[in-house]
Protein backbone atom coordinates (compact mmCIF):
# COMPACT_ATOMS: atom_id res chain seq x y z
CA UNK A 1 0.00 0.00 0.00
CA UNK A 2 1.29 3.44 -0.99
CA UNK A 3 0.11 6.21 1.34
CA UNK A 4 0.55 9.97 1.19
CA UNK A 5 0.41 12.10 4.32
CA UNK A 6 -0.47 15.79 4.01
CA UNK A 7 0.56 18.06 6.88
CA UNK A 8 1.26 21.76 7.31
CA UNK A 9 4.80 21.28 8.64
CA UNK A 10 7.20 18.59 9.80
CA UNK A 11 8.76 20.99 12.30
CA UNK A 12 9.16 18.98 15.55
CA UNK A 13 8.21 22.10 17.51
CA UNK A 14 4.65 21.62 16.27
CA UNK A 15 4.21 18.81 18.75
CA UNK A 16 2.22 15.59 18.80
CA UNK A 17 0.98 15.01 15.23
CA UNK A 18 4.37 15.19 13.55
CA UNK A 19 6.09 13.39 16.45
CA UNK A 20 3.64 10.51 16.05
CA UNK A 21 4.31 10.32 12.30
CA UNK A 22 8.06 10.22 13.00
CA UNK A 23 7.74 7.53 15.66
CA UNK A 24 5.37 5.40 13.59
CA UNK A 25 7.46 5.48 10.39
CA UNK A 26 9.59 2.35 10.97
CA UNK A 27 6.55 0.36 12.13
CA UNK A 28 4.58 1.23 8.99
CA UNK A 29 7.58 0.38 6.81
CA UNK A 30 7.88 -2.99 8.53
CA UNK A 31 4.18 -3.58 7.81
CA UNK A 32 4.78 -3.05 4.10
CA UNK A 33 3.34 0.47 3.85
CA UNK A 34 5.25 2.83 1.57
CA UNK A 35 4.78 6.36 2.87
CA UNK A 36 5.47 9.82 1.52
CA UNK A 37 4.84 13.18 3.20
CA UNK A 38 4.06 16.51 1.56
CA UNK A 39 4.16 19.74 3.56
CA UNK A 40 4.23 23.53 3.26
CA UNK A 41 7.77 23.72 4.65
CA UNK A 42 10.57 25.52 2.87
CA UNK A 43 12.87 22.90 1.31
CA UNK A 44 15.86 24.37 3.13
CA UNK A 45 14.16 24.46 6.56
CA UNK A 46 16.51 22.87 9.12
CA UNK A 47 14.07 20.11 10.08
CA UNK A 48 13.46 18.97 6.48
CA UNK A 49 16.83 17.38 5.60
CA UNK A 50 16.81 14.78 8.36
CA UNK A 51 13.15 13.83 8.17
CA UNK A 52 12.90 10.01 8.23
CA UNK A 53 10.20 9.62 5.54
CA UNK A 54 10.45 10.71 1.87
CA UNK A 55 9.26 14.32 1.96
CA UNK A 56 8.24 16.94 -0.58
CA UNK A 57 8.47 20.43 0.95
CA UNK A 58 6.44 22.80 -1.23
CA UNK A 59 7.34 26.08 0.43
CA UNK A 60 9.67 28.79 -0.81
CA UNK A 61 13.36 28.54 -0.04
CA UNK A 62 14.76 31.21 2.26
CA UNK A 63 15.03 34.55 0.48
CA UNK A 64 12.72 33.68 -2.43
CA UNK A 65 9.82 35.71 -0.99
CA UNK A 66 10.67 39.15 0.44
CA UNK A 67 10.18 39.71 4.16
CA UNK A 68 7.09 41.89 3.75
CA UNK A 69 5.42 39.25 1.57
CA UNK A 70 5.94 36.54 4.19
CA UNK A 71 3.89 38.64 6.66
CA UNK A 72 0.80 38.90 4.44
CA UNK A 73 -2.29 37.14 5.89
CA UNK A 74 -2.50 34.48 3.21
CA UNK A 75 1.19 33.68 3.65
CA UNK A 76 0.70 33.31 7.40
CA UNK A 77 -2.24 30.99 6.62
CA UNK A 78 0.28 28.88 4.73
CA UNK A 79 -0.34 29.80 1.10
CA UNK A 80 2.32 28.18 -1.07
CA UNK A 81 1.77 28.37 -4.85
CA UNK A 82 3.46 25.03 -5.62
CA UNK A 83 1.43 22.97 -3.14
CA UNK A 84 -1.89 22.42 -4.94
CA UNK A 85 -0.28 21.85 -8.33
CA UNK A 86 2.00 19.19 -6.80
CA UNK A 87 -0.98 17.46 -5.20
CA UNK A 88 -3.02 17.46 -8.38
CA UNK A 89 -0.12 15.97 -10.34
CA UNK A 90 0.74 13.25 -7.85
CA UNK A 91 -2.26 12.33 -5.70
CA UNK A 92 -3.27 9.46 -8.00
CA UNK A 93 0.14 7.88 -7.45
CA UNK A 94 -1.10 6.73 -4.04
CA UNK A 95 -3.64 4.17 -2.88
CA UNK A 96 -4.83 6.35 0.01
CA UNK A 97 -4.16 9.80 1.45
CA UNK A 98 -4.21 10.91 5.10
CA UNK A 99 -4.69 14.63 5.83
CA UNK A 100 -3.41 15.89 9.19
CA UNK A 101 -4.99 18.90 10.87
CA UNK A 102 -7.39 21.69 9.86
CA UNK A 103 -7.59 25.45 9.37
CA UNK A 104 -4.51 26.03 7.22
CA UNK A 105 -3.56 26.03 3.55
CA UNK A 106 -2.62 22.35 3.54
CA UNK A 107 -6.29 21.58 4.27
CA UNK A 108 -7.47 23.90 1.49
CA UNK A 109 -5.02 22.28 -0.89
CA UNK A 110 -6.21 18.84 0.16
CA UNK A 111 -9.83 19.77 -0.54
CA UNK A 112 -8.98 21.21 -3.96
CA UNK A 113 -6.94 18.16 -4.97
CA UNK A 114 -8.76 15.27 -3.29
CA UNK A 115 -12.52 15.75 -3.28
CA UNK A 116 -12.98 15.11 -7.00
CA UNK A 117 -9.89 12.93 -7.46
CA UNK A 118 -11.46 9.54 -6.92
CA UNK A 119 -8.65 8.70 -4.47
CA UNK A 120 -9.84 7.55 -1.03
CA UNK A 121 -8.72 9.86 1.76
CA UNK A 122 -8.94 10.17 5.52
CA UNK A 123 -8.65 13.21 7.79
CA UNK A 124 -7.07 13.32 11.26
CA UNK A 125 -8.63 16.29 13.11
CA UNK A 126 -5.99 16.27 15.89
CA UNK A 127 -8.37 17.88 18.39
CA UNK A 128 -9.02 20.91 16.20
CA UNK A 129 -12.80 20.45 16.47
CA UNK A 130 -12.78 20.61 20.25
CA UNK A 131 -15.45 23.01 21.62
CA UNK A 132 -12.82 24.61 23.90
CA UNK A 133 -11.61 26.66 20.95
CA UNK A 134 -15.11 27.96 20.20
CA UNK A 135 -15.70 28.93 23.82
CA UNK A 136 -12.30 30.58 24.18
CA UNK A 137 -12.14 32.35 20.80
CA UNK A 138 -15.77 33.00 19.77
CA UNK A 139 -14.96 35.55 17.05
CA UNK A 140 -12.40 33.24 15.46
CA UNK A 141 -14.93 30.41 15.71
CA UNK A 142 -17.44 32.39 13.61
CA UNK A 143 -14.79 32.85 10.94
CA UNK A 144 -14.03 29.12 11.09
CA UNK A 145 -17.72 28.37 10.49
CA UNK A 146 -17.43 30.32 7.23
CA UNK A 147 -14.34 28.30 6.29
CA UNK A 148 -16.26 25.15 7.24
CA UNK A 149 -18.98 25.87 4.68
CA UNK A 150 -16.62 26.09 1.74
CA UNK A 151 -13.56 24.09 2.80
CA UNK A 152 -13.11 22.09 6.01
CA UNK A 153 -16.70 20.85 6.10
CA UNK A 154 -16.56 19.83 2.44
CA UNK A 155 -13.33 17.95 3.05
CA UNK A 156 -14.49 16.13 6.18
CA UNK A 157 -18.00 15.34 4.99
CA UNK A 158 -16.64 13.73 1.80
CA UNK A 159 -13.71 11.90 3.43
CA UNK A 160 -13.73 8.13 3.48
CA UNK A 161 -13.17 8.37 7.24
CA UNK A 162 -12.55 11.12 9.79
CA UNK A 163 -10.11 9.86 12.40
CA UNK A 164 -10.05 10.51 16.13
CA UNK A 165 -7.52 9.43 18.71
CA UNK A 166 -10.03 8.82 21.51
CA UNK A 167 -13.74 8.28 22.04
CA UNK A 168 -13.86 11.53 24.01
CA UNK A 169 -12.40 13.51 21.11
CA UNK A 170 -14.93 11.99 18.71
CA UNK A 171 -17.91 12.89 20.87
CA UNK A 172 -16.64 16.42 21.60
CA UNK A 173 -16.26 17.16 17.88
CA UNK A 174 -19.92 16.58 17.03
CA UNK A 175 -21.94 19.68 16.25
CA UNK A 176 -19.21 22.27 16.80
CA UNK A 177 -19.52 23.25 13.13
CA UNK A 178 -22.42 22.52 10.79
CA UNK A 179 -23.29 20.71 8.61
CA UNK A 180 -21.52 17.77 10.24
CA UNK A 181 -22.01 14.42 8.53
CA UNK A 182 -18.67 12.64 8.83
CA UNK A 183 -17.81 8.95 8.85
CA UNK A 184 -16.18 8.69 12.26
CA UNK A 185 -13.52 6.23 13.35
CA UNK A 186 -11.48 6.10 16.54
CA UNK A 187 -8.02 4.77 15.73
CA UNK A 188 -6.13 5.66 18.89
CA UNK A 189 -2.63 6.98 19.02
CA UNK A 190 0.47 5.90 20.79
CA UNK A 191 4.11 6.34 21.60
CA UNK A 192 7.17 4.22 21.03
CA UNK A 193 9.03 2.62 23.89
CA UNK A 194 12.03 4.72 24.94
CA UNK A 195 15.52 3.56 23.92
CA UNK A 196 17.36 1.54 26.55
CA UNK A 197 20.36 3.77 27.34
CA UNK A 198 19.12 5.38 30.54
CA UNK A 199 22.53 6.65 31.69
CA UNK A 200 23.21 8.45 28.42
CA UNK A 201 19.69 9.91 28.42
CA UNK A 202 20.10 11.15 32.00
CA UNK A 203 23.41 12.79 31.13
CA UNK A 204 21.91 14.49 28.07
CA UNK A 205 19.08 15.91 30.16
CA UNK A 206 21.33 17.06 32.99
CA UNK A 207 23.49 18.90 30.47
CA UNK A 208 20.43 20.98 29.58
CA UNK A 209 19.56 21.89 33.19
CA UNK A 210 22.88 22.12 35.06
CA UNK A 211 21.27 24.05 37.93
CA UNK A 212 18.78 21.29 38.73
CA UNK A 213 19.75 19.53 41.98
CA UNK A 214 16.40 18.60 43.54
CA UNK A 215 13.77 16.05 42.52
CA UNK A 216 11.40 17.66 40.02
CA UNK A 217 7.98 17.67 38.44
CA UNK A 218 8.17 17.71 34.64
CA UNK A 219 6.07 19.67 32.18
CA UNK A 220 7.09 18.80 28.61
CA UNK A 221 5.00 20.21 25.78
CA UNK A 222 4.46 23.45 23.89
CA UNK A 223 4.41 26.37 26.30
CA UNK A 224 1.11 27.87 25.20
CA UNK A 225 -1.97 29.38 26.88
CA UNK A 226 -4.14 26.35 26.10
CA UNK A 227 -1.74 24.13 28.04
CA UNK A 228 -2.47 25.73 31.42
CA UNK A 229 1.17 26.61 32.11
CA UNK A 230 0.12 29.68 34.12
CA UNK A 231 -2.01 27.49 36.39
CA UNK A 232 0.89 25.13 36.96
CA UNK A 233 3.20 27.97 38.01
CA UNK A 234 0.56 29.28 40.45
CA UNK A 235 -0.28 25.85 41.87
CA UNK A 236 3.38 24.91 42.27
CA UNK A 237 4.02 28.13 44.20
CA UNK A 238 0.99 27.55 46.41
CA UNK A 239 1.48 23.89 47.20
CA UNK A 240 5.11 22.91 46.81
CA UNK A 241 6.98 25.47 48.93
CA UNK A 242 7.45 23.03 51.79
CA UNK A 243 8.55 20.16 49.51
CA UNK A 244 12.09 19.50 48.31
CA UNK A 245 10.95 19.70 44.71
CA UNK A 246 11.60 21.79 41.59
CA UNK A 247 9.61 22.27 38.39
CA UNK A 248 11.00 21.78 34.88
CA UNK A 249 9.08 23.64 32.16
CA UNK A 250 10.38 22.10 28.94
CA UNK A 251 9.12 22.97 25.49
CA UNK A 252 9.13 25.51 22.66
CA UNK A 253 7.46 28.85 23.41
CA UNK A 254 6.77 32.25 21.99
CA UNK A 255 9.23 34.59 23.69
CA UNK A 256 6.46 36.82 25.04
CA UNK A 257 4.68 33.84 26.61
CA UNK A 258 7.86 32.54 28.21
CA UNK A 259 8.81 35.96 29.60
CA UNK A 260 5.34 36.43 31.13
CA UNK A 261 5.51 33.05 32.89
CA UNK A 262 9.04 33.67 34.12
CA UNK A 263 7.99 37.07 35.47
CA UNK A 264 5.12 35.43 37.34
CA UNK A 265 7.45 32.82 38.84
CA UNK A 266 9.76 35.68 39.91
CA UNK A 267 6.84 37.53 41.55
CA UNK A 268 5.81 34.36 43.40
CA UNK A 269 9.34 33.86 44.72
CA UNK A 270 9.94 30.52 42.99
CA UNK A 271 12.10 31.53 40.02
CA UNK A 272 15.13 29.63 41.35
CA UNK A 273 13.05 26.45 41.48
CA UNK A 274 11.58 26.64 37.96
CA UNK A 275 13.84 25.58 35.06
CA UNK A 276 13.37 26.44 31.38
CA UNK A 277 15.53 24.19 29.17
CA UNK A 278 13.57 24.87 25.97
CA UNK A 279 12.54 22.07 23.66
CA UNK A 280 13.95 18.66 24.58
CA UNK A 281 14.35 15.95 21.97
CA UNK A 282 15.81 12.46 21.65
CA UNK A 283 18.04 11.42 24.56
CA UNK A 284 17.47 14.61 26.59
CA UNK A 285 13.70 14.18 26.32
CA UNK A 286 13.78 10.58 27.51
CA UNK A 287 16.18 11.51 30.30
CA UNK A 288 13.74 14.17 31.48
CA UNK A 289 10.89 11.67 31.65
CA UNK A 290 12.88 8.88 33.29
CA UNK A 291 14.15 10.99 36.17
CA UNK A 292 11.00 12.99 36.94
CA UNK A 293 9.08 12.49 40.16
CA UNK A 294 5.91 12.86 38.07
CA UNK A 295 4.80 14.27 34.74
CA UNK A 296 2.27 17.13 34.73
CA UNK A 297 0.06 18.32 31.84
CA UNK A 298 -2.50 20.88 33.10
CA UNK A 299 -4.03 21.41 29.66
CA UNK A 300 -7.35 23.07 28.86
CA UNK A 301 -7.64 20.99 25.68
CA UNK A 302 -5.74 17.92 24.50
CA UNK A 303 -7.13 15.48 21.98
CA UNK A 304 -4.70 12.75 23.05
CA UNK A 305 -1.45 13.92 24.56
CA UNK A 306 1.41 11.85 23.14
CA UNK A 307 3.61 13.24 25.93
CA UNK A 308 1.32 11.54 28.46
CA UNK A 309 1.86 8.20 26.72
CA UNK A 310 5.62 8.79 26.60
CA UNK A 311 5.76 9.54 30.32
CA UNK A 312 3.74 6.40 31.08
CA UNK A 313 6.11 4.39 28.85
CA UNK A 314 8.91 5.53 31.17
CA UNK A 315 6.97 4.40 34.23
CA UNK A 316 6.25 7.91 35.49
CA UNK A 317 3.02 8.85 37.28
CA UNK A 318 1.04 11.35 35.20
CA UNK A 319 -0.95 14.27 36.61
CA UNK A 320 -3.41 15.66 34.07
CA UNK A 321 -6.71 17.48 33.72
CA UNK A 322 -10.05 16.10 32.64
CA UNK A 323 -9.62 18.04 29.40
CA UNK A 324 -6.92 15.63 28.26
CA UNK A 325 -9.11 13.26 26.29
CA UNK A 326 -7.44 10.06 27.52
CA UNK A 327 -7.85 10.98 31.20
CA UNK A 328 -10.40 8.22 31.83
CA UNK A 329 -8.01 5.56 30.54
CA UNK A 330 -5.15 7.03 32.57
CA UNK A 331 -7.12 7.07 35.82
CA UNK A 332 -8.54 3.59 35.17
CA UNK A 333 -5.02 2.23 34.73
CA UNK A 334 -3.98 3.51 38.14
CA UNK A 335 -1.07 5.29 36.49
CA UNK A 336 -2.11 8.84 37.24
CA UNK A 337 -4.53 11.39 38.62
CA UNK A 338 -6.89 13.86 36.95
CA UNK A 339 -8.56 17.05 38.12
CA UNK A 340 -10.37 20.04 36.62
CA UNK A 341 -8.49 22.55 34.46
CA UNK A 342 -8.64 25.51 36.85
CA UNK A 343 -6.35 26.74 39.61
CA UNK A 344 -8.25 24.89 42.32
CA UNK A 345 -8.08 21.69 40.28
CA UNK A 346 -4.34 21.90 39.54
CA UNK A 347 -3.63 22.75 43.18
CA UNK A 348 -5.62 19.67 44.26
CA UNK A 349 -3.83 17.58 41.65
CA UNK A 350 -0.38 18.38 43.04
CA UNK A 351 -1.55 18.08 46.64
CA UNK A 352 -3.10 14.64 46.06
CA UNK A 353 0.08 13.33 44.50
CA UNK A 354 2.43 14.83 47.07
CA UNK A 355 0.34 13.33 49.87
CA UNK A 356 1.12 9.82 48.56
CA UNK A 357 3.76 7.72 50.27
CA UNK A 358 6.92 6.80 48.34
CA UNK A 359 5.58 3.26 47.97
CA UNK A 360 2.27 4.53 46.55
CA UNK A 361 4.09 6.76 44.06
CA UNK A 362 6.24 3.84 42.96
CA UNK A 363 3.15 1.67 42.49
CA UNK A 364 1.52 4.42 40.43
CA UNK A 365 4.59 4.48 38.20
CA UNK A 366 4.40 0.71 37.68
CA UNK A 367 0.69 1.02 36.84
CA UNK A 368 1.49 3.80 34.36
CA UNK A 369 3.89 1.49 32.55
CA UNK A 370 1.30 -1.30 32.47
CA UNK A 371 -1.36 1.14 31.26
CA UNK A 372 0.91 2.29 28.46
CA UNK A 373 1.49 -1.27 27.24
CA UNK A 374 -2.23 -2.05 27.38
CA UNK A 375 -3.60 1.07 25.68
CA UNK A 376 -0.99 3.43 24.26
CA UNK A 377 1.87 1.34 22.87
CA UNK A 378 2.54 2.51 19.33
CA UNK A 379 2.04 -0.87 17.67
CA UNK A 380 -1.68 -0.81 18.49
CA UNK A 381 -2.17 2.57 16.78
CA UNK A 382 -0.10 1.52 13.75
CA UNK A 383 -2.13 -1.64 13.21
CA UNK A 384 -5.45 0.19 13.58
CA UNK A 385 -4.53 2.97 11.14
CA UNK A 386 -3.27 0.48 8.56
CA UNK A 387 -6.42 -1.64 8.96
CA UNK A 388 -8.63 1.40 8.36
CA UNK A 389 -6.59 2.46 5.32
CA UNK A 390 -6.82 -1.02 3.81
CA UNK A 391 -10.53 -1.06 4.56
CA UNK A 392 -11.22 2.17 2.64
CA UNK A 393 -8.94 1.12 -0.22
CA UNK A 394 -10.90 -2.13 -0.47
CA UNK A 395 -14.23 -0.28 -0.35
CA UNK A 396 -13.02 2.09 -3.04
CA UNK A 397 -11.94 -0.78 -5.28
CA UNK A 398 -15.27 -2.53 -4.82
CA UNK A 399 -17.24 0.64 -5.66
CA UNK A 400 -15.07 1.26 -8.71
CA UNK A 401 -15.71 -2.28 -9.91
CA UNK A 402 -19.46 -1.86 -9.46
CA UNK A 403 -19.32 1.54 -11.19
CA UNK A 404 -17.52 0.03 -14.17
CA UNK A 405 -20.28 -2.59 -14.34
CA UNK A 406 -22.90 0.15 -14.32
CA UNK A 407 -24.28 -0.69 -10.88
CA UNK A 408 -23.33 2.48 -9.00
CA UNK A 409 -21.71 5.85 -9.51
CA UNK A 410 -18.43 6.55 -7.72
CA UNK A 411 -18.80 9.35 -5.16
CA UNK A 412 -16.27 12.17 -4.67
CA UNK A 413 -13.34 11.13 -2.51
CA UNK A 414 -13.55 7.54 -3.65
Amino acid sequence: MRRLRIIKSVNPADGGPIEAIRQQAPFHAAAGVEEHVVSLDAPDAPWVAGFPIPLTACGDAEGVAPGWARKLPWRRYGYRPAFVSWLKRHVRDYDVVVVHGLWNYSTLGARLALVESGVPFLVFTHGMLDPWFSRTYPAKSLLKQVFWWFNEGVLLNTASRVLFTSEEEKVCARGVFRPYAVRERVVGYGAADPPDDRDQQTAAFRDRVPGLTRPYLLYLSRIHPKKGCDLLIEAFAAGCAEHDLDLVMAGPAEEETRRALQARAQALGISSRVHWPGMLRDAAKWGAYRNATAFVLPSHQENFGIVVAEAMACGRPVLITDKVNIWREVVASGGGLAETDDLAGITRLLARFLALSPDARAEMGRSARAGFLAAFEIGNAVRTLNDVCREVVSEHAARRTRAMNGAVSLPPGG
